[in-house]
């Protein structure tokens, strides 16, 4: 088998992004740019990956970790001059290579493996991605001769009224062998206008060397898109957003309304689940079976079991149960564990907590760093006090355990199993198990005090 190389141009600082955050660190559903090409390329069993870095090489390469190698671009003269920088990685080596830039965050690994393939069937040099597009105006247009290999790529301005008049584009992927590759590098020249080392020159050198240019068109010109702005970026999103909702579809999900559900490439989502309007789901979230999700509801980095109800809540780096019920208006913090058929309702939020089977705290607590054990009832407004200025203190409740409404848990403290806490009580010692305790103060009234108090108001 045909030893293959790919390598990522991501060096460039994309000054028409008008951002702090270099270009392909831009995220596309949720997922740097650079990450999704990545991700595509790493499919193709691969011999070696380069990644040439350029602006901000430290937070790509943080980015990207050990899933490729990375040379440097110093300084940005061109994409020529960008895959010159993978010499050391690549020169000589037999087989052939990939070029694909790290700004085009929608291609995909059965595009890059056609490429391949046509490349290797052809005993082409260098093969072109390329794509039709309705208006091609500023793209290089592809002139093939009559047996349909590629003559040139004409530059929109450089190209006269037929060649403009083409609707095959140049997308900016290639296939080369890649000795062939580095030892034409070495005569491209920068005499232009812009001063640059292009990629586009190697094909012009090959082609005069008699050697076979091929071009392999894309199915979809969407995929091919880079990413220059943020108009472009939008428009990414938008795609990618339609490709993974289309996906979940097609595997059993419901999705009420896609283009208002917005679905991390990395989810998965079992079957029969139903995902309502502005939903948001992140990162590695893995949502089971006959779940309803939404609506308005964002989550990431979750894992949710069978049959649970997320509804208008919020739910982060989470574990979460089956059957569980959570919302509306609920928050789940980071580092908490919903066990199974537990009810967390209306304006109840949960903290790096516990939270045992059948348990439920229905509308208005915080339980924060706290260990909720098995059917306990956590009454409205329910609290753990588990801050005192410095630090973190936890709170157990134990099984079977019942906390009345508008009661304070002043952590640490422990209530037994099968303990009731009455209403309005500030617990701050051990409540044993099946005890009732009462922490508040006796009630007082005091007759005709209203009378009294008017009278003296009144002289």
């Amino acid at each position: 088998m045909v030893k293959r190389y790919a390598i990522i141009l991501a060096a460039g600082q994309g000054t028409r992004m008008k951002s702090n955050l270099y270009k392909v660190l831009h995220p596309v559903c949720g997922k740097p740019m650079v990450q999704h090409v990545v991700d595509q390329v790493s499919r193709l069993d691969l011999e070696k990956l380069i990644t040439v870095v350029g602006f901000g090489a430290e937070q790509v390469k943080k980015q990207i970790s050990d899933k490729s190698e990375f040379a440097l671009q110093e300084k940005q003269l061109g994409t020529a001059h960008a895959v010159m920088q993978a010499s050391p990685y690549l020169k000589g080596l037999e087989g052939v290579t990939l070029v694909v830039c790290g700004d085009t965050p929608l291609i995909t690994a059965e595009t890059m493996k056609a490429l391949l393939e046509h490349h290797l069937s052809t005993k082409a040099k260098a093969t072109i991605l390329t794509a039709i597009v309705e208006n091609p105006s500023g793209y290089g247009r592809i002139v093939r001769n009559d047996e349909g290999s590629v003559e040139k790529i004409v530059e929109h301005k450089d190209a006269t009224e037929e060649e403009r008049s083409i609707q095959e584009i140049n997308t900016g992927t290639y296939c080369f062998d890649n000795k062939a590759l580095f030892e034409a590098l070495t005569n491209v020249s920068n005499q232009n206008v812009q001063g640059e080392y292009y990629l586009t020159d190697v094909i012009e050198i090959l082609r005069k060397k008699g050697e076979i240019i091929s071009a392999y068109q894309s199915p979809s010109f969407e995929e091919t898109i880079g990413i220059n702005d943020r108009i472009a970026l939008s428009q990414a999103e938008a795609i990618m957003r339609k490709r993974i909702n289309y996906a979940h579809m097609t595997n059993g999900v419901t999705i009420i309304d896609p283009e208002h559900t917005y679905i991390s490439p990395e989810a998965e989502i079992g079957r029969d689940t139903i995902i309502y309007p502005g939903t948001i789901i992140e990162g590695k979230t893995t949502i089971g079976k006959e779940c309803i999700i939404g609506p308005h509801s964002e989550i990431k980095d979750c894992s949710i079991g069978d049959g649970t109800t997320v509804r208008h809540s919020v739910a982060h780096d989470s574990e979460i149960g089956h059957q569980v019920t959570i919302g509306p208006f609920a928050h789940i913090r980071p580092s908490s564990q919903i066990g199974d058929d537990v009810r967390i309702g209306n304006f109840v939020e949960i903290k790096k907590s516990t939270f045992g089977k059948g348990s439920k705290a229905s509308h208005l607590s915080y339980i924060g760093d706290a260990e909720v054990g098995e059917d306990v009832n956590l009454g409205c407004g329910s609290i753990t006090v588990n801050y005192d200025g410095k630090h973190k203190y936890l709170t157990k409740i134990e099984d079977g355990a019942f906390i009345g409404c508008n009661a304070n848990l002043i952590a640490p403290v422990t209530i037994g199993k099968g303990a009731y806490v009455a209403a309005g009580s500030t617990i701050t010692d051990d409540v044993p198990g099946n005890a009732l305790s009462i922490a508040r103060a006796r009630q007082v009234n005091k007759e005709n005090y209203v009378d009294r108090l008017n009278f003296k108001k009144n002289s």
